[in-house]
């Protein structure tokens, strides 16, 4: 039997023939080597290796950017995102032009940080030959689609994409079914394969699908969006699909998976999926497969349901269940996915040393149980072309930091380095001049101090403090020559709060129009990984001013980092684990301990002139290593971007893969 026969006997493409044959052949999967797949597939069927089940929400992968699969044929129109738009202080030029980049919408199942996490932690899976195989929701629209209007703020529109013709996203032949009191609902399979580094390994990703003709209108679009929110019954079903749906296709697939990994509470149903029918001890049993990754302290992150809502949907066995392990210690007649995962998880951690302490005190009972493993980023993902250059040319001294990123901490031994030094300011100006390039017409200049904040727009990561006092702003950029600032994320659409500072943000920016002279304001629409990878390798000063302590871990700076980028920021998340290294400026309220606070009380006034005093030793600092071109070769600033560089091999999904391995995976299958 050839390989391509050996797939597609363990991979039952559905319309293979008609669709996908010219990209799947006997050497080839969308021009990625096949083999390795059909090894993956053969080992998780395999009883005698030890294979991991992983559940996310959602996946960002970055195919864009990272590891880009290819059809024969052209790409799809709707598959590309070619224009974004632009809301800046040179209003003139947002009405006539777009940023135009001939580039692939990015897989569009992911909505910010989580989601990038999860990607992350794929890639590093297979880069470590580990044997997992991922479960996710095929989100048909996506998240939603940007636009900025002033007056109007933020304008969500559907998201449009074509699934059959992504590159790489296979739909299967297979059909599970859920059954719920006064619905039942079919999925479909659709897979795809996420390949380590040297793509001679891979983790299958499967995607859960409902829109089919079988299934009512109700049930066809349950998987449309993701995180949509203003129906409890339509938030409750995405979860159950997520849970039961998971379980239920790592079963149709025969995989024999050794234990569960849940990557937040979303998938909490998939504890209720596998013990459906067993004893008491028989489920505890169970459930000592299960480990749960908590990625919030923020409210709004822990998924509650009302017994009115629960009780029309869930059978009686399923909603004892629930409430046996997961009944809200605060409401009466709610149900808990957070607390249900607190009770059944065998092990439980947090994202950071930070949050572990905060999660410590809003679950004082799970203390014992509660560690942390600090998230990390995929270093050859969110590593830009330059600095990858600069690191080979420096390899012997630095090591084999291909196959280990840990070795980029001795960068430090070339920090007296003069032609080191020379050399890393080149890659970094180099990666500065291709994004003042595509704002050209917006005068971004690339002698001038540039700062970015880009995330997920939420009230607790305070989006407008830049923004507090526009006067203070343009005296400092008066003083300096100019300062550049570049915004960008989305806020949830049904997010009033953060929502209201993005028209907060929108209106300041308008109000800097004939000052542009000093302060230059651009604000991206659409932020997605390809504008995350460029804007975290190419300005001077990453900014990151959650309120603290409701930022759990944070992953933007650590894409900073990793490309010599110096941060500006708040001591919150994994920055509290480097407040000892010369990594750039801390500034603002600093939590010490005690209550939590409310993430309601944003102190905005007392940060933002903190963050101000910041900026000005910023700019001045940039100033005397920036002398209009030419760079102080001994400025501290240099030492900065080296001890970046350094910190960065520390905070990679390598790390902390490996620490789940140890910590977590290999002390549970050892039981």
């Amino acid at each position: 039997m050839n390989v391509l026969q050996e797939f597609l006997e363990l991979v039952p493409v559905e319309n293979f023939e008609a669709q996908y044959s010219k990209d799947i052949t006997e050497s080839s999967f969308f021009e990625y080597p096949l083999k390795p797949i059909v090894e993956a597939e053969k080992r998780l069927i395999d009883s005698s290796q030890t294979s991991i089940g992983y559940f996310s929400m959602e996946y960002g992968l970055a195919p864009s950017i990272y590891h880009t699969l290819n059809r024969q044929e052209p790409l799809s129109s709707s598959n590309k995102f070619t224009q974004h738009g632009v809301f800046s202080n040179l209003r003139s030029m947002d009405t006539y032009f777009t940023i135009r980049i001939d580039k692939r919408l990015d897989l569009p199942i992911y909505s910010g940080g989580l989601g990038v996490l999860a990607g992350d932690t794929l890639k590093s899976t297979a880069d470590l030959n580990i044997p997992m195989a991922a479960v996710g929701i095929l989100w048909n629209k996506g998240y939603f689609k940007q636009n900025f209007w002033f007056r109007d703020g933020q304008r969500p529109q559907e998201m449009q994409w074509d699934p059959q013709t992504y590159p790489g996203l296979i739909p299967l032949k297979n059909r599970i079914v859920i059954k719920f009191k006064n619905e039942t609902i079919l999925l479909r399979p659709w897979k795809y394969y996420i390949y380590s580094f040297d793509r001679s390994f891979v983790v299958p990703l499967i995607l859960l699908d409902s829109n089919l003709p079988d299934n009512s209108d109700f049930g066809k679009k349950l998987t449309d969006q993701l995180y949509r929110s203003d129906d409890e019954t339509w938030r409750l079903f995405q979860r159950l699909i997520l849970g039961k749906g998971g379980i239920g296709i790592f079963e149709e697939m025969q995989y024999q998976l050794d234990l569960f990994h849940l990557n937040e509470g979303h998938a909490a149903f998939s504890f209720i999926e596998s013990s459906k029918g067993h004893s008491v001890e028989k489920i505890k049993e169970i459930f000592s497969k299960f480990a749960y990754t908590c990625h919030t302290p923020v409210a709004a992150g822990h998924d509650r349901f009302h017994e009115s809502v629960l009780a029309p949907v869930l059978d009686e066995e399923d909603y004892k269940l629930l409430f046996s392990y997961g009944k809200d210690p605060e409401y009466e007649g709610v149900a808990n996915l957070t607390t249900f995962s607190l009770n059944a998880a065998e092990k439980v951690n947090a994202v950071s040393h930070k949050h572990e302490e905060v999660m410590h005190m809003q679950f004082p009972n799970y203390s014992k149980k509660i560690t942390s493993i600090t998230n990390g980023i995929h270093t050859y993902t969110w590593l830009s072309e330059a600095f990858s250059r600069l690191f080979d040319q420096y390899e012997d001294r630095i090591g084999p930091w291909k196959q280990d990123p840990t070795c980029l901490k001795n960068v430090l031994n070339l920090k007296s380095d003069p032609a080191f030094r020379k050399a890393l300011w080149d890659a970094h100006q180099e990666n500065k001049k291709h994004l003042t390039s595509l704002l050209e017409v917006w005068k971004v200049d690339p002698n001038i101090l540039t700062i970015s904040w880009a995330r997920r727009i939420a009230a607790y990561k305070r989006p407008s403090l830049i923004l507090q006092d526009v006067d203070r702003l343009m005296e400092i950029g008066a003083k300096y020559g100019g300062i550049q600032i570049i915004l960008a994320g989305k806020a949830h659409p049904m997010d009033n709060l953060a929502e209201t500072h993005i028209d907060e943000m929108l209106t300041a920016i308008d109000s800097l129009d004939n000052n542009r002279k000093n302060v230059r304001v651009v604000m991206f629409e659409n932020y997605d990984t390809y504008f995350g990878k460029l804007l975290s390798s190419s300005v001077d000063v990453w900014l990151n001013n959650p309120l603290p302590p409701f930022e759990a871990s944070g992953t933007s700076g650590m894409k900073a980092i990793l490309n010599g980028v110096v941060q500006m920021t708040t001591v919150d998340g994994w920055v509290c684990e480097v407040t000892q290294n010369p990594i750039g400026w801390f500034f603002g309220y600093e939590h010490k301990g005690g209550d939590i606070g409310s993430e309601s009380e944003l102190r905005l006034n007392e940060d933002s002139v903190k963050l101000y005093e910041t900026i000005e030793k910023a700019a001045d600092l940039y100033c005397k290593t920036n002398v209009k071109g030419e760079l102080q070769i001994e400025s501290t600033w240099i030492d900065m971007m080296i001890e970046c560089i350094a910190v960065s091999a520390h905070f990679n999904t390598h790390r902390m893969v490996k620490e789940y391995q140890e910590k977590i995976w290999k002390e549970m299958l050892s039981k």
